[in-house]
């Protein structure tokens, strides 16, 4: 008989009572801090940054990203190699929810235009964030497998923002936004780097660590 034990997110296989193997766990690799940056950059064999075989799932975490300027994207690409284009063919799907404050709106619904369908464009994560110090999101992305030589490279993003926007038009009423989206980069060459940067404008602040699923 099989048993299959759950604990943070960690899974131990028994084909006995008593016989259960070592749990895996979640490895710190790397942390970028941005302070005005362009983009943040996270490359295999740079500076301790890890995104080979080592590890099958890879997590990037994001914390308190904030825009140096309102109504911007946050967005992720990826690229191969030693190539820096970062535009790697992306097909997704995009789907958020959000509730004002005083709760005189609320939606849940997909996002046709931030999904992408055979595009080499940058994925967006967070759309339309305002610059004051009040708007900033979190949330983790995972990417599966970016090392294989066989399949392509699947993702699933799961962000949570406060924005006092609705629909890109301000009314000075705090609101939470969370976005899902998923899908895969359409190859079946190992993925080497990615990159995250806002559609105009710098990233303010925040921080973003990436870990490997042991």
């Amino acid at each position: 008989m099989s048993i299959v034990k759950l604990n943070d997110r960690a899974v131990s296989n028994a084909s006995t009572f008593g016989s259960i193997t070592s749990l895996g766990s979640m490895v710190f690799i790397k942390k970028l801090t941005a302070s005005s940056s362009a983009t943040l950059s996270f490359v295999d064999g740079s500076d301790g940054v890890v995104l080979d075989d080592t590890y099958k799932e890879y997590v990037f975490t994001f914390k308190d990203i904030h825009p140096s300027s309102g109504g911007n994207d946050f967005s992720f690409q990826a690229d191969t190699g030693t190539n820096t284009n970062y535009n790697q063919t992306i097909t997704s799907t995009s789907f958020r929810a959000f509730q004002i404050e005083d709760a005189s709106a609320t939606s849940f619904g997909y996002r046709t235009g931030e999904d992408l369908a055979q595009s080499t464009s940058f994925q967006p994560l967070q759309t339309n964030l305002g610059d004051d110090d009040d708007q900033c999101f979190g949330g983790i992305l995972q990417i599966f497998n970016p090392s294989s030589s066989t399949y392509v490279k699947h993702f699933i993003a799961n962000t949570q923002a406060s924005r006092d926007n609705v629909g890109g038009t301000t009314n000075g009423t705090g609101s939470t936004y969370n976005s899902y989206v998923a899908g895969y980069f359409n190859t079946t060459t190992p993925i080497t780097r990615f990159q995250f940067k806002y559609s105009s404008g710098n990233i303010d602040a925040g921080d973003i660590c990436l870990y490997g699923i042991a």
